[in-house]
């Protein structure tokens, strides 16, 4: 019995596949995605979405579907489906799905007429190529199989429609074709493994929706260019590869290839290995650095999303863990920039906008170090130093130490923490002055550089910064701590004072290496982050009770931007509430974090199969919502699946 596998009653039922997506990438940049019948209800969806070098390197959709219409008995049986206005769904292939599996590779089987077909797709690795592959596993008598290529040729964020300006010429190679709509582009080379008559029809299916883009209050419409279909003869017994590439290949390889690229995959045959085949499509090589993508399918690489999600990450290949945490700062830290990492934006003009991203590199250097990193200060000490240094003098967005030693930044109209949504150009939770976790991270980091340059034997640094930690720490008690309350202020700035609203980041003051809370001090605020914020898929951003909760996040991009961090749910926080847990209970705690933690393998047959979302619902049933596969989100519950087995033997 497979591990994830969907009942016939469940496929059909469009309400149910339609909200089930898979995503898969090549770890070059390119990813594959669609829902589990095939039918796209996203502008990102697409079978070969590539980044483009002419572009900027952002990925555009090639190939965005496929329709494979079976003709036995002089009939014709169509195993596509999309959605146009009105609801209209044509054609409605997934009635003839039998049989859907997503344990290695996703795979579906079609009964047509006297026809069982099976249908296998992947993204070949570190290539811009898309494989499907198609057995005739039953069929009574010879038939044929026809393949139309539906083709966007578009940036995942915009949308395309039928135009003048498209090139509809196509060239003959050897069992196929390759076109290219537009000047810029890659040429698309479409192949098959055999024998293949191409039927020149070009034609514009108008009015494709996209449901899920719809429901985000964004243009869901667009226009899908086909040149026409594919005609093979095929009998039972039959194994034909269609192969969707940038380059022309040799069509006599391409079973061969399939073959080879299935093989090396770990099955996803239980919830650890789902995460562990999830964490290694986050990570994406190219143009010799190594990054590690936020989120699928809309997000680019995130300085502090990639400090937070590698150590989780990195233990979804054991033998190789070292390696990409090397690979992975070395390339952060080769953009560095007046001691800030870039938060986001385009890679030739990056935004620095991020208060967290420098002090989690701190973080994610500890992990490096606690998993066997010996050359941490060889290789990271400078770095370190000078991210300290700017952050003590001052550096942009007015980031900067005050005389009590806590940092205070304030940048007019800019988020700087990780709760970082805008709307109309006004931060929604700007959290500007000091706010908690910016400056727990900052002691954790400077008592840390303390402990390796001592160790390293840098007596001038050790001079510099060894009185830094007690001032923080008193500072840090005198403006955070409320004994009466029991908990800490979320920020503290120099217009509001005070901010007591309950929200998750205090928890990261808990769970970080250097904390300067007592025992009694971090139960407390597990305590109340119990009884206000944790639910199975995460904390809450904010307490219900308070009169900004949001409890779904829906709507238009501004309603959703406005709960976004207002009582959604996100799972990475999951993360620093379980180590606190684990610091103020031991072994005592390990049941309950280990309850919490097996408590998502119920997500693994929701929204991104066999992944784990960004976000979730504050209110029940905690429906889950955002990007559908999240490396914070994924890393997390994988590092504290791996403290579990290695620290509490389970």
């Amino acid at each position: 019995m497979s591990y994830i596998k969907f009942e016939k009653a469940q496929i059909v039922n469009l309400e149910f596949s339609l909200a089930r997506e898979v995503i898969r990438s090549n770890r070059a940049g390119s990813y594959s995605s669609t829902t589990i019948v095939g039918c796209n209800t996203r502008k990102y969806h697409g079978l070969l979405v590539c980044p483009i070098d002419a572009f900027g390197g952002e990925r555009h959709v090639l190939l965005s579907s496929i329709d494979a219409t079976v003709v036995n008995q002089d009939k014709s049986f169509n195993t596509g489906i999309r959605k146009f206005k009105g609801d209209y769904y044509s054609p409605k292939g997934h009635k003839y799905i039998e049989e859907l599996e997503m344990e290695g590779i996703p795979s579906r089987i079609f009964r047509v007429g006297g026809v069982r077909l099976k249908h296998e797709r992947l993204l070949v690795h570190y290539e811009e190529q898309y494989l499907s592959r198609y057995t005739i596993i039953e069929a009574s008598e010879p038939m044929k199989l026809q393949i139309r290529p539906f083709l966007a040729f578009r940036n995942i964020h915009e949308l395309t429609h039928a135009n003048l300006a498209a090139n509809t010429k196509v060239e003959f190679i050897p069992n196929g074709i390759k076109m290219k709509l537009y000047e810029g582009f890659p040429f698309l080379h479409m192949q098959f493994s055999s024998k293949a008559e191409f039927i020149h029809v070009p034609d514009w299916y108008l009015g494709v929706e996209y449901t899920e883009e719809q429901k985000r209050g964004y243009d869901y419409s667009e226009d899908l260019f086909t040149p026409g279909f594919f005609e093979l003869e095929a009998a039972e017994g039959d194994v034909i590869v269609f192969s969707a590439s940038t380059k022309e290949e040799k069509p006599s390889g391409f079973k061969a290839k399939f073959t080879k690229n299935v093989s090396g995959k770990i099955p996803r045959s239980n919830f650890s290995n789902c995460l562990r085949n999830a964490a290694q499509q986050f990570i994406e090589r190219r143009q010799g650095k190594t990054l590690i993508i936020a989120g699928y399918p809309w997000f680019g690489s995130w300085g502090r999303d990639t400090f937070i999600a590698l150590p989780g990450l990195a233990t979804a290949r054991p033998a190789k863990k070292l390696q990409l945490y090397r690979e992975v700062l070395d390339t952060q830290v080769a953009s560095m920039k007046d001691g800030l990492f870039p938060n986001m934006g385009n890679p030739d003009n990056p935004a620095f906008n991020s208060v967290d991203a420098p002090l989690w590199f701190f973080w994610a250097v500890q992990q490096y170090v606690e998993n066997g990193g010996s050359d941490a200060w060889e290789r990271y000490g400078e770095p370190m130093k000078s991210v300290l240094g700017a952050f003590r003098t001052g550096t942009g967005f007015n980031i900067g130490m005050r005389e009590n030693g806590l940092i205070y930044a304030d940048a007019p109209g800019k988020s700087l923490t990780w709760m970082d949504a805008v709307v109309h150009g006004v931060p929604v939770t700007q959290r500007n002055g000091y706010a908690v976790e910016i400056n727990a991270l900052w002691y954790n980091a400077v008592c840390f550089t303390l402990d390796l340059a001592r160790k390293n034997k840098d007596r001038k640094f050790v001079k510099e910064y060894e009185a830094l930690p007690e001032l923080i720490n008193q500072s840090f008690h005198g403006l955070f701590c409320n004994h009466a309350r029991g908990y800490l202020a979320d920020y503290v700035n120099d217009e509001e004072g005070k901010n007591y609203s309950v929200r998750p980041n205090m928890v990261i003051a808990v769970s970080l290496p250097y904390s300067m809370l007592n025992k009694d001090q971090m139960k407390r605020i597990l305590d109340i982050t119990e009884k206000e914020l944790l639910t199975p898929r995460g904390l809450r951003t904010l307490s219900p009770g308070n009169p900004l909760y949001k409890g779904t996040y829906c709507g238009s991009q501004e309603e959703r931007d406005r709960a976004y961090h207002n009582g959604t749910v996100w799972p990475w926080l999951i993360g620093p509430f379980c180590e606190g847990w684990l610091k103020v209970y031991g072994l005592q705690g390990v049941a309950r974090v280990k309850k919490l933690i097996l408590g998502f393998e119920e997500v693994m047959s929701e929204h991104g199969v066999s992944t784990i979302s960004e976000i979730h619902d504050g209110d029940p049933p905690h429906a889950p919502n955002g990007a559908i596969s999240q490396a914070w989100s994924v890393g997390e519950i994988l590092r504290i699946m791996d403290m579990l087995e290695n620290k509490y033997s389970l």
